[in-house]
């Protein structure tokens, strides 16, 4: 590396974030700056880092695509039989991470997982392109595999075996609910004195309170 990494900085600027602006729902902050993060990142508005622990409480995180969003909590769709998948079977509890670098925002979600309807994720599912859904098949996500030839020959024979034929969603294939109980907004701001302001739901209750930077 030819770049010291250490010398990087980034000075934020951003429009003040402040208590008399945020509504009493944080869903509603969610999804305004969400509508703004899809103009100004375009298809990456959506992107969110998924953090979850094992049975022995490591954690583990990788990228997801948000794929819904409203009172209920924020969904996403994976095979039920990946690591996350099983890793949320033993500690249903998830933490997510929005990071839009174009507004110098954050949003960080924590809460309890939940799978989603039946019918929701086979909504979704049959929404998707069928080279999609054929790929729910075809990725037996997380398993060792010998060699990139062993997707392409799985995906050839599921590609015969629903020739002309509607692809069905697969049982181990869906979609899982982060339903909130802490969401944080962060505002870039100049000098590293950032707005955050934190949500917490308590007594059946959202209350917000702002944070140290």
């Amino acid at each position: 590396m030819t770049r010291n990494i250490a010398d990087i900085r980034r000075d934020y600027e951003g429009g003040r974030l402040e208590e008399s602006m945020v509504p009493a729902e944080p869903m509603v902050l969610f999804d305004e700056w969400l509508t703004l993060a899809l103009d100004s990142e375009g298809e990456d508005g959506n992107v969110m880092t998924l953090a979850t622990v094992d049975s022995q409480g490591l954690p583990h995180a990788r990228i997801v695509l948000l794929k819904g969003s409203d009172e209920r909590g924020l969904v996403f769709y994976t095979n039920y039989h990946s690591h996350k998948g099983s890793e949320l079977a033993n500690v249903p509890h998830a933490a997510l991470v929005f990071w839009w670098p174009s507004l110098g925002r954050q949003i960080r979600v924590e809460g309890r997982v939940e799978l989603v309807a039946e019918h929701e994720s086979d909504a979704y599912f049959n929404s998707r392109p069928r080279a999609s859904q054929l790929g729910a098949w075809v990725a037996t996500q997380s398993v060792v595999i010998p060699d990139r030839h062993w997707i392409e020959e799985r995906q050839h024979r599921f590609e015969q075996a629903y020739e002309g034929q509607d692809i069905p969603r697969p049982v181990h294939w869906g979609g899982y609910r982060v339903v909130p109980d802490m969401i944080e907004f962060w505002q870039g701001q100049p000098s590293r004195l950032h707005d955050r302001i934190r949500y917490e739901y308590r007594d059946e209750s959202w209350r917000s309170f702002r944070l140290a930077p």
